[in-house]
């Protein structure tokens, strides 16, 4: 079966322009506007899905087929096109009633033509296929137009519901660009409002304690990245979308009627020509139904710069991932549950911000995982905060699923971060020995982060940096007294 590209191709009707025109209308839509100025970080992270956007509005082209009656009409105009004036003249009775049957909205003008002119001059076979071609090209363009309106409707949509989770969370996970253009992509998934909400139920408590975002970020940036900028600054190609004047006075936007005579189509020229419709041309032109190009003074353009940009001899991730291990013990409930979920979901904001990974695993009975940065991510978290604190204290095992995870060239730039009260029983000594060799040889550094005035130093002597937040009922008086 015929599809529209191929439709598009035949009848040389540009699809490219259809589609800018598209995404155009989709950003100047109201409802991005309001976005955009309520949250300008995401603006860049939207438009960085243009691409993509683009790329499947022209699968949805080659994938829709068009409709049978147009079919059949393109390839019977194909067949006449090889005909001859004689053999026109022989099949045109057939051609009207193919016409006819298809409901072509050329079908009453070819029968006009057909009443006129009995017999066709090689003129009015030219003519009565450059009509019927015209013909032909605004029902692709109208076909083009309302399949595309209706992408633009699915993709407005799609794109309303993820800026209603992105702008939900935005105050929560969002430092920078970087963090809100890893927000956006991560925002893809099927959520719905009501699973989301958690995220910022949360988030609501960490912005009441504020020493445990410091204490994050504290954490975060506690190795320093090490970077040296090359001397020579090379130039890169930068590509912007922009509306200017176009090259030329003016630029075709489509087809209208008027009575510009500088504009006329060739097929309306021809008519001029012609001695038995002369007079038709004329009362055409007093009433201003003569078909002419529309034009528009400017247009949309692809704005191709070069411009200076100094790049910096560092790694990927000079700070390396984050391996958070989180004690969900019974003596780990309550309020220090929610702190401890609280700065998880700190952290989350830190690697956002920083292009690293941070990796969750809780430890009690057994050691669950999630991924808070991966595609994922934002579902990742919610199944987190979900989880209870009821377990009891394994803390063995937690250390050798971080051992394991180490050992892997993937994570070697990793920190572990340990959240406990370490109300625990002693470390075996091959866990102590391993943990040893890899601060010694690979130069990992072990994080606690002690939610407890009672933790045992035999446990903790383990660590390379110890970071305290005491959730004790007076610790908690003193911080709030302190605010």
């Amino acid at each position: 079966m015929l599809t529209i590209d191929t439709l598009n191709v035949m009848l040389a009707v540009s699809e490219e322009g259809l589609i800018e025109e598209t995404i155009i209308a989709l950003l100047a839509s109201p409802q991005l506007s309001a976005f955009f100025k309520k949250f300008p970080r995401l603006k860049s992270a939207i438009t960085e899905d243009l691409p993509r956007w683009r790329e499947n509005l022209k699968s949805t082209l080659k994938g829709t087929h068009v409709p049978p009656e147009l079919e059949e009409e393109v390839l019977c105009y194909q067949q006449c096109q090889t005909f001859s004036t004689p053999q026109i003249n022989a099949q045109l009775p057939q051609i009207l009633a193919l016409l006819k049957k298809v409901r072509s909205p050329y079908a009453e003008q070819a029968q006009q033509l057909a009443t006129h002119n009995p017999t066709f001059t090689p003129a009015l076979h030219t003519l009565f296929l450059q009509r019927w071609r015209l013909s032909l090209v605004v029902q692709a363009t109208s076909l083009n137009q309302q399949l595309l309106e209706g992408e633009r409707e699915q993709l407005l949509s799609e794109v309303q519901e993820r800026m209603t989770l992105s702008g939900q969370l935005e105050p929560v996970l969002v430092e920078n660009e970087n963090a809100a253009g890893r927000l956006w992509d991560m925002s893809a998934g099927q959520l719905k409002r009501g699973d989301y909400q958690l995220i910022v139920k949360y988030g609501d408590f960490l912005s009441q304690q504020p020493e445990l975002m410091q204490l994050a970020d504290q954490l975060g940036r506690s190795r320093e990245a090490k970077s040296v900028p090359k001397k020579d600054a090379l130039m890169e190609t930068f590509r912007t979308l922009v509306r200017e004047p176009s090259t030329v006075p003016e630029q075709v936007d489509g087809i209208q009627q008027s009575d510009d005579i500088l504009r006329l189509l060739p097929p309306e020229l021809a008519t001029l020509g012609i001695t038995e419709l002369e007079y038709e041309f004329y009362r055409r032109l007093v009433e201003k139904q003569l078909l002419t190009y529309r034009l528009h003074g400017d247009a949309w353009h692809e704005k191709v710069t070069e411009r200076p940009v100094v790049h910096q001899d560092v790694d990927e991730q000079p700070r390396g991932p984050f391996i958070v291990c989180v004690d969900t013990s019974g003596s780990m409930g309550g309020f220090n549950e929610q702190c401890a979920k609280a700065f998880c979901l700190a952290m989350m904001r830190v690697a956002l911000a920083d292009n690293r990974r941070c990796f969750i695993m809780l430890f009690s009975s057994e050691v669950v995982r999630y991924e808070l940065t991966g595609p994922q991510g934002i579902e990742q978290a919610i199944r987190f905060l979900s989880q209870r604190f009821r377990g009891g204290t394994d803390m063995a095992s937690c250390f050798r699923a971080i051992v394991e995870r180490l050992e892997n060239p993937a994570w070697q730039d990793a920190d572990a971060v340990v959240i406990s009260d370490f109300i625990a029983q002693r470390l075996p000594d091959e866990v102590v020995n391993k943990v040893g060799e890899l601060q010694r040889k690979h130069q990992h550094r072990f994080h606690a982060v002690a939610m407890s005035a009672h933790g045992k130093p035999g446990i903790m002597r383990i660590f390379d940096h110890i970071w305290r937040f005491d959730t004790g009922l007076r610790s908690r008086l003193l911080r709030r007294w302190r605010r």
